[in-house]
């Protein structure tokens, strides 16, 4: 498998699990990951974040820097002390109790992400778990790690409803598009805390399929909030578009 960058018209889709591992192996060195930066935002209402590299989908309307495309090209390595120190230095900083991992795919790494949320545990913060659901969708094991951190709250960020959907916007193979779905479900079974977002922009999603992933969310249980998103114009977003060939914004 050629490593991709951001997709472009005509692409070839892909297996994200395999770009998942591919990913892992350019900004995963032993325990550590590769990280761009740690800052304060004010989303939830104040939050300490590091900005992860990598990612296993090219979700075309994605606003995180091109370190999701160009792995190589970015970061730098954090050991889960380093992480975990630099959250709380910031979040102290700021009289803030929110922390969390965003950028890339937060949940690639397994071994360093849980070892940053054993440091952190029992420490006065609310860790908000950002993920895309393809690696806790991958292996119903990953669900019930979490479960032993009580301080989390996983976000779910659904991409697509259909299948169809799922490889136009996403570059990985429609067969896999259920995955996200399946991260749900474990998350259910095992008690973790979490809620679901969901790239529903009508500009993007038809409304059939903004219909069927609600549908297929109410079947697999799930009856709690969901977070309607919209396609925000930066720039980032504005060049994946339009080299996939949907200048929509």
């Amino acid at each position: 498998m050629i490593y991709p960058g951001y997709l472009r018209e005509g692409f070839e889709p892909f297996d994200p699990i395999e770009l998942a591992q591919l990913t892992e192996a350019k900004v995963a060195r032993g325990s550590s990951r590769k990280y761009t930066d740690f800052y304060c935002v004010g989303v939830y209402g104040g939050i300490s974040t590091g900005y992860t590299v990598g990612c296993c989908l090219r979700c075309i309307f994605c606003w995180v820097d091109f370190s999701r495309d160009f792995p190589d090209k970015y970061g730098d390595f954090y050991s889960p002390e380093e992480v975990a120190h630099r959250l709380v230095a910031n979040a102290q900083r700021k009289r803030i109790s929110k922390l969390r991992i965003s950028g890339g795919e937060p949940m690639l790494c397994r071994e360093h992400l849980l070892s940053v949320l054993d440091l952190l545990q029992g420490q006065g913060f609310t860790f908000i778990l950002e993920t895309n659901g393809i690696p806790p969708g991958d292996d119903d094991s990953y669900a019930q790690e979490l479960a032993r951190h009580p301080d989390i709250d996983v976000r779910v960020s659904l991409k697509a409803g259909t299948a169809k959907g799922f490889q136009e916007r996403t570059g990985a193979k429609g067969e896999f598009w259920r995955l996200p779905f399946e991260a749900i479900e474990s998350l259910m079974r095992a008690g973790v805390t979490f809620h679901v977002a969901a790239m529903t922009d009508a500009r993007l999603m038809p409304p059939e399929e903004r219909k069927s992933l609600l549908r297929e969310l109410r079947q697999i249980g799930y009856d709690g909030y969901v977070e309607e998103e919209m396609c925000d114009p930066y720039r980032t977003s504005l060049v994946r578009l339009q080299a996939a060939g949907r200048e929509i914004l």
